[in-house]
């Protein structure tokens, strides 16, 4: 794809706006508007137009084209009309995949001066963790447990895509992952449904602003709806069994943080979910996300879903698929070439299978949307602004500064970190990652200034400057064994693949260069293309001779600091034994070695926790830590004969280079009735010689009632910054809300009189206890 640079004066007032939402941490409801521009005036107005429009051109706003570029031919799909004959009649609603903001430009003028009712297109693109600054990956994002942060972030992206002409993305993703071995793990925010949910609700807000259409922001869509996570053997698009209970106390609550913060646009899910595939699921998307919900944005299915129902083998043809994901109520289908829609509902509505009213009904959240964005006044990019949104400095030190917060301190033996800078001075650096700027950047992106990205080496060479000679060998090498379906839109550069004699011959000058070393520093993991969609893994092993290279430089006895890549835990039981500092920076984005090396040398002190429980074996999972107590509870940590039942690091675990102690646990009452709240407070206090910052997490359980409940459920969390020997005091509420779950016994929603359980501390293994009890 051909970009073309502009130069854009930047909205600086309301970029001012929108961060400081985002610092204020301020939620908005699902009715939240610009002032003037009320739900009541925008419904009045797109109910004027669709009495004009002809039944092909609502059918048209109900379908979303990729567009690869001219000469792009998609096999099996580059039949029919050109799109730009389409969208001329009217037949087309969105484009998605264009970020050139003359072609978006040249697109619209179609659409507003040929097609019959001038009605702007709305382009959507995969911004997932930046547009052109690349932020570290959503997992990674998770990993800080700073919502405003993640809000603040997002904005940033947003300002970015709308600047170039992109007023939709695709993203977040809210999917609950409790396999590590699907790939999309690194898309969402983990395993646990109350940090996912708080993240939904952030990033809803940094990509949305106030309200959906404010000014420099985007449209947010939260995917799959629902249970895509779930997916049978951690293998992508597999289906999905989920029992009700699970569904509703673990896999919907992101889905509905994210409508409670006013998202605009969901997509329904490629899955079966329990037989019935999601995007033709009318409990999903009528009972629970309409009528129990009361969402009033639009749904679009994933690329193809619609079409793929006749795949699944659940609609007879391709105009019963059509008839089943719109009755569902998806309301535009994403496809590539012609969609289902196009062919096949006008035959529909003829037959009186759907009706006119159905149609508007479908038709009329899209085009609000629109208006609310201005499509219709302001059209087109001004294209003499982008170039400075896109390059303005303070995107950068943003994503920096992420990355410094996502990194999470999984050892730390002997306080090797933070590094002396004057200690060292003929350092090492290994590995297949080290170097690699695509890798860096991790999965997900696709209009990256490639040449601008910061690897490991290279943060870690403008930090020692001259004071260190820092020599670097890749060492190993790694491949997939089948080839991902977005290699053909990497514009990553492909090393070229080693013989036996030189993967021996590699290896072999990276040991040596270890023995010459003083330091030596391993950056090992996974390429990007192992992470994301189509990507999910048999196993959870450093790929290729990664963990003979790591043994192998580890014998020479040099101090050595291990630094990951990655977008899911790995088996790295052998490091954990016999490395003495461990670094998870997962792909830290397009400032990523800048913000390792400001960690390894303590410029930064590392805050991040980890958002799932990190198995010692794949033969673990799923292995969260919210898991009921069962049957001989005082044996559940021997459920293998062969392996602890136990993961190797626990959720919400993560180190520091200073320490912290919690104390002065209290509740302000023993007992309440169901209609009062317990508030409860706690101690937290820098008992190191650094400053840090330190998540404070409080975590439940309910002892008896209508269901076996957890043994542990996050339900707050506040990370802070102290100084050395300073204390903050924390509060957090706990009540209905919080207290709550979804009974399969009672088929509803219940808040049980029980006694409750409290604990407070550093991750879910903390010991500081209280309880309280809730009577009727």
């Amino acid at each position: 794809m051909q970009k073309e640079v502009f130069v854009r004066l930047r909205a600086s007032l309301c970029f001012a706006i929108s961060l400081m939402l985002g610092l204020s941490g301020i939620t908005f409801s699902a009715h939240a508007q610009a002032p003037g521009n009320s739900s009541a005036a925008v419904k009045q107005r797109a109910d004027h137009l669709l009495a004009e429009m002809s039944t092909q051109e609502k059918i048209g706003q109900l379908s979303q084209l990729f567009y690869f570029g001219p000469n792009v031919k998609i096999p099996g799909f580059d039949s029919g009309p050109s799109i730009e004959t389409q969208i001329a009649k009217g037949e087309v609603g969105s484009l998605l995949f264009i970020t050139d903001p003359a072609t978006i430009n040249r697109m619209q003028k179609i659409a507003v001066q040929d097609s019959p009712h001038h009605i702007p297109l709305i382009f959507g693109f995969d911004v997932i963790h930046g547009l052109r600054t690349i932020f570290p990956v959503p997992l990674a994002q998770a990993a800080s447990w700073d919502p405003v942060m993640v809000s603040r972030d997002q904005s940033i992206a947003a300002m970015e895509a709308r600047s170039v002409g992109i007023d939709w993305a695709f993203a977040p993703m809210v999917d609950i992952a409790r396999d590590p071995r699907w790939g999309r793990m690194v898309e969402g925010a983990g395993s646990d449904p109350y940090l996912g949910a708080a993240m939904a609700a952030a990033q809803v807000r940094g990509f949305q602003g106030a309200y959906p259409g404010a000014p420099n922001h985007i449209l947010a869509c939260a995917k799959h709806f629902a249970g895509y996570g779930a997916a049978e053997g951690g293998r992508d698009y597999d289906a999905s069994y989920i029992s009700d209970s699970q569904l509703w106390n673990v896999y919907l609550p992101p889905f509905h943080a994210a409508v409670k913060a006013g998202v605009a646009t969901l997509m329904s899910a490629y899955m079966d979910l329990n037989d019935v595939p999601a995007t033709g699921n009318q409990w999903l998307l009528q009972d629970v996300l309409r009528r129990d919900w009361k969402f009033d944005g639009y749904v679009v299915s994933d690329a193809n879903a619609v079409r793929n129902l006749q795949t699944h083998g659940f609609a007879q043809d391709q105009e019963d698929a059509a008839v089943r994901a719109f009755k569902a109520g998806v309301n535009m289908e994403m496809a590539i070439g012609q969609t289902a829609y196009d062919s096949e509902l006008s035959k529909a509505l003829q037959q009186g299978v759907i009706t006119g009213q159905q149609l508007d009904d479908a038709v009329r959240p899209i085009l609000e949307m629109k208006m609310r964005l201005g499509l219709f006044e302001h059209p087109y990019v001004d294209v003499a602004r982008s170039q400075r949104i896109l390059d303005d400095p303070a995107h950068r030190t943003a994503a920096r500064i992420a990355a410094e917060r996502s990194a999470v301190l999984l050892r730390n033996e002997g306080g090797l970190l933070p590094l002396n800078k004057t200690r060292y001075h003929n350092i090492a650096v290994i590995g297949p990652l080290a170097d690699s700027q695509r890798d860096t950047l991790g999965p997900w992106t696709f209009d990256e200034n490639l040449s601008e990205t910061v690897t490991v080496l290279q943060g870690l060479r403008n930090a020692f400057g001259a004071s260190a000679k820092i020599t670097y060998a890749p060492g190993a090498q790694m491949h997939r064994k089948f080839p991902s379906m977005f290699d053909a839109l990497d514009r990553g550069k492909k090393p070229p693949v080693w013989t036996p004699a030189q993967a021996r011959q590699q290896m072999q000058q990276a040991i040596d260069l270890a023995r010459k070393s003083d330091l030596v520093v391993m950056v090992l993991g996974e390429h990007q293309n192992m992470s994301g969609e189509a990507a999910s893994s048999d196993s959870l092993k450093l790929p290729g001779d990664q963990e003979q290279l790591l043994q192998s430089v580890a014998a020479t006895g040099k101090p050595l600091v291990l630094v990951l890549m990655n977008g899911r835990p790995l088996n790295i039981k052998w490091a954990a034994l016999h490395v003495p500092a461990i670094l998870d920076v997962w792909y830290p984005g397009s400032q990523g070695g800048n913000a390792v090396a400001n960690l390894l040398l303590g410029k930064s002190v590392p805050g991040g926790k980890l958002p799932f429980d990190w198995p010692r074996d794949v033969g673990q999972v799923p292995i969260p830590y919210a898991h009921n107590l069962t049957h001989e509870p005082q044996n559940q940590a021997r459920r293998y004969w062969d392996e602890a039942s136990t993961p190797l690091y626990p959720f919400g675990y993560g180190l520091s280079y200073t320490a912290f102690a919690f104390s002065h646990l209290q509740i302000d009452k023993s007992s309440v009735s169901k209609k009062e709240d317990v508030h409860v407070s706690v101690d937290v206090t820098n008992t190191g010689k650094l400053a840090g910052d330190e998540v404070a997490q409080l975590y439940i359980h309910q002892e008896y009632g209508n269901a076996s409940r957890p043994v542990r459920e996050l339900k707050g969390f506040e990370r802070i910054t102290l100084q050395p020997g300073q204390t903050k005091t924390l509060q957090f509420t706990l009540g209905k809300e919080q207290l709550q779950y979804w009974s399969q016994a009672l088929h509803r929603w219940t808040y049980d009189p029980s006694t409750y359980d409290v604990w407070v501390g550093d991750d879910s293994t903390a010991t500081m206890h209280a309880k309280f009890v809730v009577t009727n």
